[in-house]
């Protein structure tokens, strides 16, 4: 009797164990929705990079983007707990995107701000960003890269 219960107890730690699995983090991050949204209401100037059909007009095709697609808002100001000035908007994938004179930014999915050319160290995860603005955006002050994962 002992030992059925002593299995059955192993049995299901290793079941609860077997079953878990980590999820990516997505706190701070934005939907396609939340991205067109600002971008049909922001009054930044916005240049597109990426995918070409965006570089035209970003909310045609949409089915057409790819569900794999990562999609990031970078922005040279900041006017209180907004994102503005100078935007760029990149749809695609697995890149390390130049961005002087970032200050805020908003993504897809998981991105990392680097503080050096080249997406070299020191880089943060969005998920860890410390001060939130409006709009789903992040401050990011002294950002110079940005990597963008292959998703």
């Amino acid at each position: 009797m002992q030992f059925a219960t002593l299995l059955i107890a192993a049995f299901t730690a290793v079941a609860t164990v077997v079953t878990a699995s980590p999820t990516p983090a997505t706190e701070g991050l934005t939907n396609d929705a939340q991205i067109d949204h600002w971008l049909a209401n922001t009054d930044a100037k916005i240049t597109y990079i990426g995918d070409e059909d965006a570089s035209v007009n970003p909310l045609k095709g949409i089915e057409k983007r790819g569900a794999l697609n990562t999609r990031v808002v970078y922005c040279s100001q900041r006017f209180g707990n907004t994102c503005g000035g100078n935007c760029s908007v990149y749809n695609g994938n697995s890149v390390c995107l130049a961005a002087p004179d970032t200050v805020c930014l908003q993504a897809s999915t998981q991105v990392a701000f680097c503080s050096q050319p080249n997406c070299l160290a020191p880089c943060t995860q969005l998920s860890n960003c410390i001060q939130r603005l409006d709009n789903g955006f992040c401050y990011t002050p002294d950002t110079k890269s940005i990597i963008v994962p292959f998703t």
